[in-house]
């Protein structure tokens, strides 16, 4: 990562002290337009924290924004209680589980649990990653819009879930951090670790090129499912691609089939009637 990724430092003042502690390279002074020797920029871009291709033809910036865009409409025309993934988590009546999102990436999913009125604690391993959502959720929660700001505030991102150093690589951090946790203390546990595609039809969508090379694959992912289930009380949830084998090679209890992914869930108690 150190080599491909630069830091605007210009952009914001703490950015020169997280270059530092992360070994990559600072740039005073430079528009993420003038950058040549690296591929990759992080720099605070319009008022958000953003992870930047550079070079001729690139994408626009990758940064986590919950108030607008794709997740505001999710939230509002997504399908509410009715969604996969709503299930997939157990979901109902007025059960509302607690959801530690392991693999939190850019919190895309974390926000759908908290909008439908889940506490939701995220973990995220790559320091990056977890920079852009820390950013993207600290607007959320000082946003003007009570509702917005509200499910915020049911979204927590643990520093426990953070580790330094090589790209790839989710299991570090939230493995740590269930295994610190007593058994059966997290109601649900939610795992979508990044998987490669072996499809030539399922193309990395352009602007995300900069956030899957941070990022890298969890080859180690694995890892992650024994520490969940120890610390569950009802559900493990692996969010996976439709075609990928089996999170450990464990089969679920059930699946729920989307038309490109699924949700395995391995169950350990029967949910609360809601």
């Amino acid at each position: 990562m150190k080599d491909s990724l630069a830091v605007l430092t210009d952009s914001a003042g703490w950015l020169a002290t997280f270059a530092a502690e992360h070994s990559l390279e600072p740039l005073p002074g430079v528009s993420p337009d003038d950058v040549t020797a690296f591929p990759f920029v992080l720099a605070v871009i319009d008022g958000k924290l953003s992870l930047k291709q550079t070079g001729a033809g690139s994408a626009g910036p990758v940064y986590v924004d919950f108030t607008a865009g794709a997740s505001d409409h999710r939230r509002k025309f997504g399908g509410g209680k009715g969604q996969q993934i709503a299930k997939a988590v157990g979901v109902r009546g007025s059960f509302l589980p607690h959801v530690v999102d392991a693999t939190a990436g850019l919190g895309r999913d974390a926000f759908v649990f908290a909008s439908l009125g889940c506490r939701v604690t995220m973990l995220e391993r790559n320091p990056v990653v977890h920079r852009l959502l820390a950013d993207g959720l600290q607007r959320l929660q000082q946003c003007d819009d009570p509702e917005l700001a509200a499910i915020g505030a049911r979204m927590t991102l643990e520093q426990g879930g953070e580790q330094g150093g090589e790209q790839g690589g989710e299991q570090g951090g939230a493995r740590d951090w269930l295994e610190s946790c007593a058994a059966d203390s997290c109601d649900v546990i939610y795992l979508d670790p990044m998987f490669p595609s072996r499809e030539k039809s399922a193309k990395v969508k352009k602007d995300m090129v900069a956030f899957h090379h941070v990022v890298g694959m969890d080859e180690d992912a694995d890892d992650l499912l024994p520490a969940a289930l120890q610390a569950c009380i009802y559900r493990v949830v692996v969010k996976r691609p439709k075609g990928a084998p089996h999170l450990a090679g464990k089969a679920p209890a059930l699946e729920l089939k989307g038309k490109s992914n699924r949700f395995d869930i391995y169950t350990k108690k029967a949910l609360p009637k809601g």
